[in-house]
């Protein structure tokens, strides 16, 4: 128990890094030049690299175990990149920096669900996933009012160097207490391993909404959201904090309101459906009137946060189709489907904000929502034909 309190407190570091830009958003343009290209390349790579290390990270937890997978990467990776950060002095350095924090973030959570998966009753898998998903949201909320305040105090130097000891100090615990769960058989396929997930049709659907499912609530809450009030109407750091701070409180409670419900209603697939619609449609307001004010903006947030929150009952609707000896590379390819999916998201609309001749204009982030509206559009029609697995089954 004590390893997986040292996990959970890893993983709230993990949500807070993959978060911040959004609050630091206007000290990074004016002091190092950072424009939207710039933070929604950094942010996209964190997950980007994060996702595509969940490839090797599902071997080495199949083989090696979850302590010396996350304690390593998360100790060497994410601590440097941290300290990368504080002593950047270009935009360039930001995006090395979030590339390193991204490949020292990726094992921890999948060493949790491992650990999870192992040793506990895979009908419990959905609301412990849940729940442990609601305590690292943790590090959204401190990754907005706290952070501006504290940016606001020392600095954004040194409080990312205060980050980079911390989370130097969580890997050392990691280290000492986690326990890695006995397996009764090592598989030795490696990558081949998901060569045989792939080939599973009952997984694609399941994979193509983990692919889209996550991507509006984490770009909103870790980039658009500062770019969306800075430009339309011109929040600074503290407002910022505000807003993200109640879009990232509703992502804890919608992974407490998520983990019961597929028991409750004994449906994953339906659950995790209805849930992603309610995002759709408050991404739809967005389209069609921008300028909604903040306080609505800030209800559609929250709306957001809390309905985009399906991570953990949806992990549990692949899991019931994984095979034992090989739960480390399939809570991986999902974990994958579901970061890689936001990485590209970041990059991509990055690039369409860009693009346009005037990037701080309503009509701007009208095709911004809408690009995200029609892709969990497309991804929740395929989800449509994905097979259930009830938990009471």
């Amino acid at each position: 128990m004590s390893g997986l309190i040292a996990l959970a407190f890893a993983y709230v570091l993990s949500q807070f890094y993959r978060s911040f830009l959004a609050v630091l958003t206007p000290q990074l343009t004016s002091e190092l030049g950072a424009d939207k290209a710039d933070l929604s390349l950094a942010s996209g790579l964190w997950f980007i690299v994060f996702a595509l290390m969940q490839f090797p990270v599902g071997v080495c937890l199949d083989r090696f175990g979850p302590r010396r997978t996350a304690s390593v990467l998360f100790g060497i990776a994410a601590s440097g990149g941290a300290f990368v950060f504080a002593s950047a002095q270009s935009p360039g350095a930001i995006v090395v920096a979030m590339t390193l924090i991204g490949i020292g973030c990726a094992p921890v959570l999948m060493a949790s669900l491992f650990i999870v998966a192992q040793r506990y009753d895979a009908r419990q898998f959905a609301i412990t996933t849940s729940w442990f998903v609601a305590f690292g949201n943790l590090g959204n909320v401190v990754g907005a009012s706290p952070l501006a305040s504290a940016v606001d105090i020392f600095g954004w130097r040194v409080v990312m160097s205060a980050l980079g000891v911390i989370t130097l100090s969580i890997a050392a615990a990691i280290f000492l207490l986690v326990k890695d769960p006995d397996v009764s058989a090592p598989d030795n396929t490696g990558l081949n391993g998901y060569i045989t997930l792939l080939k599973s049709p009952v997984l694609w659907a399941i994979m193509l909404m983990t692919l889209m499912c996550y991507a509006p609530v984490a770009g909103i809450r870790g980039l658009w959201s500062g770019p969306y009030l800075n430009d339309l109407y011109n929040a600074d750091s503290l407002a910022i904090g505000k807003v993200t701070l109640w879009m990232a409180i509703a992502m804890i409670a919608g992974s407490v309101i998520y983990g019961p419900l597929d028991k409750l209603f004994n449906t994953r697939k339906w659950v995790i459906f209805g849930g992603n619609v309610i995002v759709l449609v408050a991404l739809g307001v967005f389209v069609l009137q921008p300028l909604i004010g903040v306080t609505l903006a800030t209800v559609l947030f929250i709306l957001i946060g809390v309905c985009g929150s399906s991570y953990g009952v949806l992990m549990a609707h692949g899991r019931a189709f994984l095979p034992p000896h090989l739960i480390g590379r399939g809570v991986t390819l999902l974990n994958f489907c579901s970061i890689f999916g936001a990485g590209i998201m970041q990059y991509t609309t990055g690039r369409i904000v860009n693009a346009q001749a005037d990037t701080s204009s309503p009509a701007t982030y009208q095709i911004l929502f809408g690009t995200y509206a029609a892709l969990l559009l497309v991804a929740l029609l395929f989800y449509l034909k994905s097979r259930d697995a009830p938990p009471a089954t």
